[in-house]
């Protein structure tokens, strides 16, 4: 084993999870686990919801919707940001002066 190796395999943890009724096994930073373990919860809380929204759909249906509804989330979230509508909005102007410019 590679001394790098040896140093990060220190560093993370191996925990097992449940969502959907199946397990799996992942490696963590020891400081992360409470947040693994609560996004875990909440992802099989949004499986369980679309099962009773969706009838007629398999497992992995139901784990593709919630992934997809996070990424969702968060692509609306960080469009949404403060930072990120100010950034948009100095780009814009200065495309706006540089159309503005070469009329």
């Amino acid at each position: 084993m590679q001394p790098q190796q040896e140093h990060s395999e220190k560093e993370t943890l191996t925990i097992t999870v449940w969502i959907s009724g199946r397990s799996y096994r992942i490696r963590i930073k020891p400081e992360e686990e409470s947040a693994v373990r609560n996004a875990v919860k909440l992802a099989d809380q949004k499986v369980a919801e679309m099962r009773t929204h969706y009838a007629g759909k398999d497992d992995q249906d139901f784990m593709a919707m919630t992934l997809l509804s996070y990424a969702a989330d968060t692509a609306i979230e960080s469009f949404n940001n403060p930072l990120m509508q100010e950034e948009l909005s100095k780009l814009s102007k200065r495309i706006d002066k540089a159309i503005n410019t070469t009329d």
